[in-house]
């Protein structure tokens, strides 16, 4: 207990200041009762119990509970404290702005394959290995654009190497030193006291140095990293001339120097990334990484549990004062939770109508169709029905989805798809019953648009995005008497006879069989995947339709050109366009 009292101290003392109220508080309701409670002048003592209402007792009562509950909240707010607690202490890592240089000096082949995907590389290892800190990547040639702004998330920045290419940028050239102004402008707008700044290059001019010299008047040190080798190779410019791009090391070194940082040459492993010292930050200015300092807890939240006992006993009713307890016992309980529409409360009937649509057509597409026809079913207009009429004839529910082809020709009688697609439907149903879950018809790809052409149309074969997609005749899972496409619907229906023709069938046998064969052969063409044993086995868990479905979307996906730098591309040169026009 002596050891108690000698720790005890307050957090905050100035509070106890307050604690003069309290014997105000007590004069005043003292005062009070004398001016306005005194009744013995008008009424004999004996008779005072019985004539007040309250009684004498329980009001003296409630007036010494305002003074106890002020004197509990002054001390709860005063902060007391007996004990201390280890808390570490904020840590700061510099963050580190990576400049590279992305003209068309990095196609040449003196790091072997070539300087562009050494230094992917070299920075790939940065962002893995780099222990804490901001980092941001800024790529230049004539001029400076950052790719990724300072972030912590390392993995967000290393999304972009593949993209990085001297076919991004909109300008050939290299200036150094309005890339190093680019990044310094970067810290500032972060709000960074201190920061570094690595350079990726193969030389820097004058001014770069120049520039490098106020960064580090700044806060912002400035450090190089060679990218080629001294003899050099050759490289092709954009204009197709042959040039020579050598690694100017001295300049390097230069700039190291006026910036205050340290100077690598790219090589294999960490070694120079460990010599610039960028894998392990610094910590801030008067900071030191695992540093712990001792606090003192504040204790004074032990205090309002008999505060709020001596508030409930100022009550005037003692029923007020029970119902508040069990209000306050009551509230701490889970209430059960209910998740309520997306939005549903704010939105017009259109909004609504045209998020079920999206939903839809976002399950459609993933091939959960049964999900995609529970959408679709709650939208009331022909493109509603159309969707629905396709979700269900990918299901085999001809026969629904025949109805539901119908419905939306009732609301737009001159809607060709929703004609072409009946057909196909009512064809592939009069010659056998409806397949399982995995067949179902070609149909179109539900489109949200009104009076647009389904995503799978076979006229043009593009979504509602602008981007191709492959038409659901081309689905791994397609039957043998799947409906035709939706451009073959007519024909079908006119020609489709009442019972199958067993030149047809043999017919329908065969193309099924070489088109399974060609996603074969496709998927043997992947990289890698023959090798895989996961792969392996988890095809052999699938079923036949499953894995025909599969085959024939990843068929389709290696049509799709890989141009990740597209993005890159377009963004910078909509900057550079932006700079022109605002003369920067």
């Amino acid at each position: 207990m002596i050891a108690f009292w000698n720790s005890l101290h307050f957090i905050r003392p100035d509070w106890l200041w307050a604690l003069l109220l309290v014997p105000a508080v007590l004069l005043g309701g003292w005062y009070w009762r004398r001016r306005r409670g005194d009744w013995r002048s008008a009424v004999d003592a004996h008779l005072l119990p019985y004539v007040l209402a309250d009684g004498g007792r329980r009001a003296r009562g409630r007036w010494l509970a305002v003074p106890v509950a002020l004197l509990l909240a002054v001390l709860a707010l005063a902060g007391p404290s007996w004990r201390q607690v280890e808390q570490p202490l904020w840590e700061s890592k510099t963050p580190l702005v990576v400049v590279l240089d992305l003209s068309s000096h990095t196609g040449a082949a003196d790091l072997p394959p070539s300087r562009l995907l050494q230094v992917r590389a070299k920075l790939a290892l940065l962002l893995r290995e780099r222990r804490g800190g901001e980092v941001a990547l800024v790529a230049y040639a004539d001029e400076p654009f950052t790719v990724a702004p300072l972030t912590d998330d390392a993995a967000n920045v290393a999304l972009f190497l593949d993209a990085l290419a001297p076919e991004v940028m909109p300008v050939d050239g290299q200036d150094a030193g309005k890339a190093l102004e680019w990044a310094g402008s970067l810290l500032r707008q972060a709000g960074a006291r201190d920061g570094a700044i690595l350079l990726v290059s193969d030389r820097a001019d004058a001014g770069a140095a120049a520039e490098a010299a106020r960064l580090r008047a700044a806060g912002y040190p400035v450090s190089a990293l060679g990218l080629g080798t001294p003899a050099g190779a050759a490289y092709r410019d954009r204009e197709g001339r042959i040039g020579h791009a050598r690694l100017d090391e001295p300049s390097l070194r230069a700039l190291a120097l006026a910036g205050g940082g340290r100077y690598a040459r790219l090589s294999a492993g960490d070694a120079d990334l460990q010599a610039l010292a960028v894998l392990q930050p610094q910590a801030a200015a008067g900071e030191r990484a695992g540093r712990t300092d001792t606090a003192w807890q504040d204790e004074g939240y032990w205090l309002l549990p008999p505060l709020l006992l001596v508030a409930l006993l100022a009550f005037r009713r003692r029923r007020q004062a029970l119902a508040a307890l069990a209000l306050c016992l009551w509230l701490p309980l889970a209430m059960p939770a209910h998740a309520a529409e997306r939005g549903g409360w704010w939105q017009r009937p259109d909004q609504h109508e045209h998020q079920r649509l999206a939903e839809g057509v976002e399950a459609y597409r993933k091939g959960d169709f049964a999900t995609a026809q529970r959408r679709f079913e709650g939208v009331d207009s022909e493109q509603g029905w159309y969707n629905l009429g396709n979700a269900l004839a990918r299901q085999g529910r001809y026969d629904e989805a025949i109805a539901a082809y119908d419905r939306a020709l009732a609301l737009r009688p001159g809607m060709d798809d929703a004609k072409a697609n009946r057909a196909a439907v009512d064809a592939a149903r009069r010659r056998k019953p409806p397949p399982g879950p995995q067949g179902g018809g070609q149909q179109n790809t539900p489109d949200t648009q009104q009076g647009k052409s389904s995503p799978g149309q076979s006229q043009d074969g593009q979504s509602q995005d602008g981007k191709s997609q492959p038409p659901p005749s081309q689905a791994p899972s397609q039957p043998k008497h799947a409906p035709p496409r939706p451009g073959q619907g007519q024909a079908a229906a006119d020609t489709a006879p009442k019972a199958p023709q067993a030149e047809d069938a043999r017919g329908q046998q065969q193309a099924d069989r070489a088109q399974r064969e060609r996603m074969a052969e496709a998927l043997r063409r992947q990289a890698g995947g023959d090798g895989d044993p996961g792969k392996r086995a988890a095809q052999a868990a699938m079923s036949p339709q499953e894995r025909e479905r599969r085959q024939a979307i990843e068929a389709w996906m290696q049509r799709v050109p890989d141009a990740p730098g597209d993005l890159l591309k377009a963004k910078f040169q909509l900057e550079y366009e932006r700079r022109r026009r605002e003369g920067q």
